[in-house]
């Protein structure tokens, strides 16, 4: 069994985990405590409550991958998309509905009851019908091909966009930061811009030449362009 724990588990600072998901700290720090708009005050989106906290925990970075697909990626409306998880909190009697598995599994029929009770735009759903069965959107779908699953808890991340990609994200490896075969993706790279070959690369890490090429593969698209 995995143990549960790891989701409350703080892995990142806020700074670190916004620079992973490619989001600004300021619309992180937003989604986990909440703050004034407009002179309007507004509660957390990922917390339950607010904590006080700029630390993210393991579940928290789970969940906010999601979000920022769904705000980056189709302008999901901010007050939607807090009202959305608060309902599937209740329903799934659990802090983080979005890192367990069960709810793009056996609780679609509960995810679609949420959808319709907030009056959730059909273009921002998780679930969707199709040939008289529920099936996961595109997006939500590709979340879920994103995170390694155990025992219906998140335990791993794909931090690189590509399908493809061997490099992960795993609370007990390398504290979490992006690795492939256990070896840290920034000291590959940090190896690489030293003058060190692919090829000299797989020999002093112990990899494979196809780890190596997703490690700076995904460590070059996060350098900041010349």
């Amino acid at each position: 069994m995995t143990d549960v724990d790891v989701l409350d588990r703080e892995m990142y600072s806020e700074a670190e985990a916004a620079r992973i998901l490619n989001l600004s700290q300021s619309t992180l720090h937003y989604w986990l405590e909440g703050g004034e708009r407009r002179k309007k005050l507004y509660q957390p989106v990922i917390r339950e409550r607010a904590r006080g906290s700029r630390r993210v925990t393991w579940a928290e970075f789970i969940e906010a991958g999601l979000l920022r697909e769904y705000r980056k990626v189709h302008g999901v409306p901010m007050d939607a998309l807090r009202r959305f998880i608060v309902q599937l909190r209740h329903d799934f009697d659990v802090p983080y509905p979005l890192a367990h598995y069960r709810p793009y599994v056996s609780g679609r029929g509960l995810i679609y009851e949420a959808q319709e009770s907030i009056g959730l735009d059909a273009d921002y759903c998780l679930v969707a019908f199709a040939s008289n069965q529920l099936i996961l959107t595109p997006a939500a779908d590709s979340f879920v091909k994103r995170v390694d699953w155990a025992d219906d808890i998140a335990v791993g991340w794909r931090p690189h966009a590509d399908p493809a990609s061997e490099v992960r994200m795993i609370p007990d490896v390398r504290f979490g930061q992006p690795a492939v075969g256990g070896i840290s993706t920034e000291i590959l790279w940090e190896q690489y811009e030293a003058d060190e070959t692919e090829d000299e690369l797989v020999r002093t890490f112990g990899l494979t030449p196809a780890q190596v090429r997703w490690a700076l593969a995904y460590e070059g698209a996060r350098q900041p362009a010349a």
